[in-house]
């Protein structure tokens, strides 16, 4: 693990720690860091404050709950080996709830095989690094996910219909045939990007670079994982991605 600078003491279980004073208000965005052990906590919540951001640590997936019900964060760092309930669990029970499905979660964690990318994927994570990892890494990612989520933010004059599909940017909202559908902010800009232009074949790294930034790295395994998971979302509208064969995706032409 590469490291910035000497963190200061030791972290302590749901302690917040605000950002310094003069930071720019932009990057006083609240992160939430979940995991079990202090070093890497204390290690997370160092680079975390001294770039701007407002940190809270806590040990457990129970204690991240309690954590996010009492003040929503605008990212959470999540492990998956936790003790108790474990951070896979913990990200389908934030997903899975209309209040806390648009909060981003990056899963951090020595799990590193690509069934578990895969998994933490399709359960809704919006971004996977695995340990060792280094801070500027971390940083880059939570800085690319952070601004995808305000990219997203846009007029509802920008609604997008296409037959039965009406996308509302603005509230982060999709309705198939007049059914919500629930979708990570991932899921989300991949099917925006299709959307808004059918009939037009995107490359999986135009999707990379449009949903997930230019400065991260992404397999193309990981985007087929995004598209499967959208696809099974949209139920009988799945039909209306369709796969072009050693290119991409395309959003099928009405």
């Amino acid at each position: 693990m590469s490291l910035n600078a000497s963190p200061p003491a030791a972290v302590r279980t749901a302690h917040r720690v605000e950002a310094p004073n003069g930071e720019k208000a932009m990057n006083r965005a609240h992160v939430l860091v979940v995991d079990d052990e202090p070093d890497l906590l204390e290690l997370v919540q160092y680079n975390l404050a001294a770039a701007g951001y407002d940190v809270t640590c806590v040990g457990s997936g129970e204690e991240a709950l309690a954590a996010v019900g009492l003040a929503q964060p605008d990212l959470v760092i999540l492990d998956v080996l936790l003790p108790g309930m474990d951070g896979l669990d913990v990200c389908k029970t934030l997903k899975g709830d209309a209040q806390m499905a648009g909060i981003p979660v990056v899963m951090l964690t020595a799990r590193g095989e690509e069934a578990d990318i895969v998994t933490g994927l399709e359960i809704g994570a919006d971004d996977y690094l695995t340990k060792p990892f280094s801070p500027r890494e971390l940083l880059a990612r939570i800085k690319a996910v952070l601004r995808r989520r305000r990219t997203n933010a846009v007029p509802d004059a920008e609604m997008i219909v296409r037959g039965g599909l009406v996308m509302s940017p603005g509230e982060h909202d999709v309705r198939v045939y007049n059914q919500s559908i629930r979708l990570t902010l991932t899921e989300f800009r991949v099917l925006q990007l299709l959307a808004q232009r059918p009939g037009w074949v995107f490359t999986r790294y135009q999707i990379v670079d449009w949903a997930r930034g230019t400065d991260i790295s992404v397999t193309e395994r990981s985007v087929d994982v995004h598209v499967a998971a959208l696809r099974r979302k949209l139920g009988r509208f799945r039909e209306m991605i369709e796969t072009t064969r050693g290119i991409g995706y395309r959003f099928k032409a009405i």
